[in-house]
């Protein structure tokens, strides 16, 4: 069998035809296999969905319980036959419940990672590197200037600028599954034990993660309508980025806005945002632990997707790795 009637882009997303299922797919379909609990990779409506127990969770928080007619969890490293397909579920380090989809047909294997790091993350299980034929790799950061610095060393920036402006407040924006709480863990490990005030809509999936044994410490809701602006001196905020952009911002004493993501590497995406303290944090890998992964994998061939594609197939190509870009629609940066 070839790798392309294992797998292949269609309109709603990345079809198995032996399998009659979809990845991650974008529109409503009969059955969905996904990978994490990201919005633009986990979507209400389809009929039937398969996700680890906790991507499913996270899922009814979001879309409530009723987000399709029926659910099935997969457990890590299981092996579940789908009409003839064998598929499993493994660690792929990007937000809690996030996995990679190995799909076996025909003596091919094929494993779509969705979106992966490799760095330790307290919030999540360690990405896991599964031998496959064919490693589908998503490209968020893919071009060599993008190289994270340790995420222990931002925070430790965070924590400096706060000492330093006792007065004022810090408002870090970070995306309300994956980051922000492990900001939030980042900050208690690195000794941090005042409360840390958070957003309304970071309080769900906050209370979730510490429900699984996550520890985020003492959390307060940043709210000013029952005190005053100066409760929040010295105090960190977080809360998603687009809260940052309104007048609850502006609640709080002459905040110093930060933004937690891997495209605070580019300066000119700081100073677009009004980011005074940019925090280079992400929950994708960068370019060396992309070709790093690739490599690791013994993958023959590789397909790139939902990134910047054109620099990783050409990397591919050089180290003598076939390789092509999937051109799927539909995906963005809300865990970057």
């Amino acid at each position: 069998m070839r790798a392309s009637e294992l797998l292949h882009p269609r309109p709603e997303g990345l079809y198995c035809p032996p399998g009659d299922f979809f990845i991650d797919p974008i529109r409503p379909v009969n059955r969905a296999l996904i990978t994490h609990g990201h919005s633009d990779h986990a979507r209400s409506g389809h009929r039937s969905v398969m996700a680890t127990r906790e991507t499913l969770d996270i899922m009814a928080l979001r879309y409530g319980e009723n987000f399709a007619e029926e659910t099935q969890a997969a457990k890590l490293g299981e092996r579940i036959d789908i009409n003839g397909v064998m598929i499993s579920f493994h660690p792929a380090g990007h937000v809690l419940g996030s996995a990679q989809i190995a799909v076996e047909h025909g003596g091919v294997r094929i494993v779509a990672s969705g979106d992966y790091k490799r760095v330790r993350d307290a919030t999540c299980l360690p990405f896991e590197p599964i031998k496959c034929d064919v490693f589908i790799t998503e490209a968020t950061f893919g071009l060599p200037v993008f190289r994270h610095p340790p995420d222990t060393e931002e925070v430790a920036r965070l924590l400096k600028s706060v000492a330093q402006f006792p007065e004022r407040s810090h408002l870090v924006g970070a995306y309300a599954l994956g980051k922000a709480q492990r900001v939030m863990r980042l900050l208690r490990d690195a000794g941090f034990d005042r409360p840390i005030y958070i957003h309304g809509a970071l309080v769900k999936l906050s209370e979730y993660y510490q429900s699984q044994g996550i520890a985020l410490g003492d959390l307060q809701p940043a709210t000013v309508d029952s005190g005053h602006k100066g409760d929040f001196a010295g105090a960190i905020v977080v809360g998603p980025p687009s809260a940052f952009a309104d007048r609850w911002a502006r609640r709080f004493p002459d905040p110093v806005s930060c933004f937690a993501s891997g495209w605070m590497r580019i300066r000119q995406r700081a100073k677009q945002r009004g980011v005074e303290l940019p925090l280079i944090i992400s929950d994708h890998s960068d370019w060396d632990e992309l070709t790093e992964t690739i490599v690791e994998t013994g993958a023959s061939e590789v397909w790139v997707t939902h990134g910047r594609e054109e620099a990783l197939v050409r990397w591919c190509e050089i180290n003598g790795i076939a390789a092509r870009p999937l051109h799927l629609v539909g995906y963005e940066d809300e865990g970057d």
